[in-house]
């Protein structure tokens, strides 16, 4: 695994992981790959100072999409790993290449105090919200406010104000898949401890049918 970059900002420290790429299947004929993101900070741009959530590539694609847009092109943004029409779900140097190029998309973005202002990276980084409800969020058409979204990352997914008054130890709904959602911070100890082994889970590419333990956040 690619160790994680400490990205300092004023003497604040943002630590970000991409790793454990793992196969989601839509249905007998579609699948796809999500990543986990980690994020371990003292920063004040984030109220929430460890998560973990998951992602998968088109998801990337719509944060810079946003973020171009929201910065009004006053800068330009990183490049993501490019879309490779061959891309291969059994390709463990092709997935590890790409989880590499999130990687790397993801510390240069951190670095621009202009783009740390943005809600939508936020969401992305620390809620369990599709695009669509992202982007809603950002835009102040839910109940629920950015700083609701991601305090309540990693407890269950909410769609209305109704949701916010629930108990908030009731295990996590993804939007797609139900899975059981582990305590963020117990998975920033468990990355400490095994970091070296993220690469570990590519052998799930001939085990796709596997059960996983992760809370997916995205649904497109």
């Amino acid at each position: 695994m690619r160790e994680q970059t400490d990205i300092t900002v004023n003497q604040q420290v943002i630590s970000v992981w991409v790793r454990d790429p793992r196969i989601r299947k839509n249905d007998f004929w579609h699948a796809y790959i999500d990543y986990e993101i980690c994020l371990h900070t003292n920063s004040v741009c984030f109220t929430k100072k460890i998560s973990s959530v998951r992602r998968r590539y088109s998801e990337f694609v719509w944060l810079r999409q946003k973020l171009q847009a929201n910065s009004q092109l006053m800068l330009q943004l990183p490049e993501l790993p490019p879309k490779n029409p061959f891309f291969s779900l059994n390709s463990a140097q092709q997935i590890t290449e790409r989880m590499k190029g999130l990687q790397t998309f993801l510390e240069q973005t951190l670095q621009s105090p202009l783009l740390l202002s943005d809600s939508c990276l936020h969401l992305f980084l620390q809620s369990q919200l599709s695009p669509s409800k992202m982007e809603a969020c950002a835009a102040g058409r839910t109940h629920y406010s950015v700083a609701q979204a991601v305090q309540h990352c990693g407890l269950r997914r909410f769609h209305s104000e109704e949701d916010l008054q629930k108990d908030l130890s009731m295990s996590c709904d993804s939007d797609s898949d139900g899975s059981e959602c582990r305590d963020p911070e117990l998975r920033i100890k468990d990355l400490a401890i095994n970091k070296a082994e993220s690469t570990a889970s590519l052998d799930l590419m001939g085990t796709s049918q596997e059960e996983t333990h992760s809370c997916l956040c995205g649904s497109t």
